[in-house]
């Protein structure tokens, strides 16, 4: 089970670079180090099961998560692209997708976004990020947020499944998301929806959640 992880939400100008490589050396490269180590031998036994865990941001990027999101599109390239050597080996491959989930790390991470510097990025978009995406996260959190017990309990049916699947998401309410982004390949109808559920149904939204 692969589980390292670390956040960074914010404006891209003032995220650097080095926090960058950081990030993805932990979610996606410390993901591959596992794999590399684990891998031959499963081939060997031609048996073995590695479960990811990966984040609904994996499959649809949200606003002011680019380098995040990022990483786990690459943790979902990367075993999509995997999984169907590992099955000739009779290996599995599983991905786990929560949506926001109420621990520490997600407090730690609004914590160091509300006390950041914004002077890097222009008014207007720090302006965005601390008065509708922190309130606006703060409400999905609250309402559609998940406990680290129940992700386990998710987790341990992929893990116990006879035929364990490829994807797994632990939180429905997503599931809607996902369809609407593979409705229109041309990205048009997923776009138009968040640009408006960010900027033009701000308050609808917060409503709606509450």
């Amino acid at each position: 089970v692969s589980n390292a992880g670390v956040g960074m939400a914010g404006p891209l100008e003032c995220q650097s670079l080095a926090a960058m490589q950081n990030l993805m050396d932990t979610n996606f490269f410390g993901l591959v180090r596992l794999v590399k180590e684990v891998l031959p031998d499963m081939k060997r036994r031609r048996g073995g099961h590695i479960v990811v865990i990966s984040s609904i941001m994996g499959l649809q990027g949200i606003v002011f998560n680019d380098i995040y999101s990022a990483s786990k599109f690459a943790v979902e390239g990367f075993c999509e692209s995997l999984v169907v050597q590992a099955l000739r080996f009779n290996v599995a491959i599983s991905l786990v997708e929560p949506g926001p989930v109420m621990t520490e790390f997600e407090t730690k991470l609004y914590e160091e976004a509300e006390r950041a510097d914004y002077s890097r990025t222009d008014p207007e978009t720090a302006e965005i990020f601390t008065k509708l995406y922190l309130r606006n996260s703060k409400d999905v959190f609250t309402s559609l947020g998940q406990t680290p017990e129940d992700i386990a309990e998710h987790t341990l049916r992929v893990i116990e499944a006879p035929r364990p699947p490829f994807r797994h998401q632990t939180n429905a309410a997503y599931t809607p998301m996902a369809a609407l982004k593979h409705a229109d390949p041309s990205g048009a109808l997923i776009t138009d929806a968040f640009y408006k559920l960010v900027f033009k149904y701000d308050a609808v939204l917060r409503f709606g959640l509450r």
